[in-house]
């Protein structure tokens, strides 16, 4: 089957190597270009494309995908299908158009909830346990296509797991062994969960797309609901608040923006924000309904237990 594969970080390279272990190795590979990285801005390659040079697999970095020397160079072979994790860039219709059986990307929601941006952080910070993914048929609108596979994430508080069975037809995922998982899981974990379902899934759709055994159903649009993404200023917490909630966007955001809090230290003075201290949350627990702070990082300070910080407070 010749298949592109579209994507660029770390989680897509993931979904490759499923799709290599089931005998699908794209035939192209397309990714963002190389960006400057780190506090000396060195040129680094996306791991996408450091996997396709070690696989000898073609990459193409467009700094468009709209660009028409990209499109040509796309439009010139018959390709199949198009895959898409976490490319970056919508797809302009034109290039679309080009693949015989479309463009199927991985969405880590089931659609129609959470379309956009966040759907993983978003789900914890609900607190929803009915979490999948989906894959869909991408159209010029985001997270919009019909769906060509859903499965759920079955949530066995306090572990989550993987079921065997997809709420499509003509899917049957095996059930995948999974570490325990409490809910609510940090986005990273929940994250890991999903994309090896999610590896899995696209590994059995695929041939089973092209040969036309499996139909796109379309979304209920009237139930879409939304995502968006999120600012360093979206993880602070006041402490005062419910612990729960607190601990939930603890976890929502420990792998992306962080979480904060600000507290007056025990002396006059301080800076312009009338004394207060910005302190960094690194991992919490929440244990008998109620919040507990494990590790911190002060401002202008090491990390240390929280415990270590209140001393320092008095």
């Amino acid at each position: 089957m010749k298949f592109v594969f579209f994507g660029t970080p770390e989680l897509s390279v993931d979904i490759l190597e499923t799709l290599k272990r089931h005998g699908l190795v794209p035939s192209v590979i397309v990714t963002n270009p190389d960006r400057p990285q780190g506090r000396k801005m060195v040129l680094t390659p996306p791991p996408v494309k450091l996997w396709a040079l070690a696989n000898n697999i073609p990459c193409l970095q467009p700094e468009s995908p709209s660009g028409p020397d990209f499109l040509y160079k796309l439009q010139t072979i018959n390709y199949k299908l198009f895959i898409v994790v976490a490319y970056g860039s919508l797809l302009p219709k034109e290039l679309l158009a080009i693949p015989e059986k479309g463009s199927l990307n991985i969405h880590y929601s089931l659609l129609p909830k959470y379309r956009g941006a966040s759907p993983i952080e978003s789900q914890i910070l609900a607190d929803d346990k009915d979490a999948g993914v989906s894959i869909l048929l991408l159209d010029e609108e985001m997270d919009h296509g019909p769906t060509v596979a859903k499965q759920q994430l079955e949530i066995q508080n306090p572990t989550v797991q993987i079921p065997n069975k997809s709420n499509h037809q003509n899917i049957n995922i095996s059930k995948y062994q999974n570490d325990s998982l409490l809910w609510p899981p940090k986005a990273s974990e929940l994250r890991s969960a999903m994309n090896t379902l999610a590896g899995e899934m696209l590994a059995e759709v695929m041939p089973k797309w092209v040969e036309g055994k499996i139909e796109a159903k379309p979304q209920d649009h009237s139930k879409a609901t939304y995502t968006k993404k999120f600012k360093k200023a979206d993880g602070e917490i006041n402490l005062a608040d419910d612990g729960y909630k607190n601990y939930l966007k603890i976890q929502a955001f420990e792998s992306s923006i962080g979480t904060f809090f600000f507290t007056s230290p025990p002396f006059q003075g301080g800076d312009k924000r009338g004394g207060r201290i910005r302190v960094i949350i690194k991992s919490a627990e929440f244990r008998d309904g109620n919040l507990i702070l494990t590790r911190v990082v002060p401002e202008g300070k090491k990390e240390m237990s929280y415990e270590e910080f209140q001393r320092g407070m008095k």
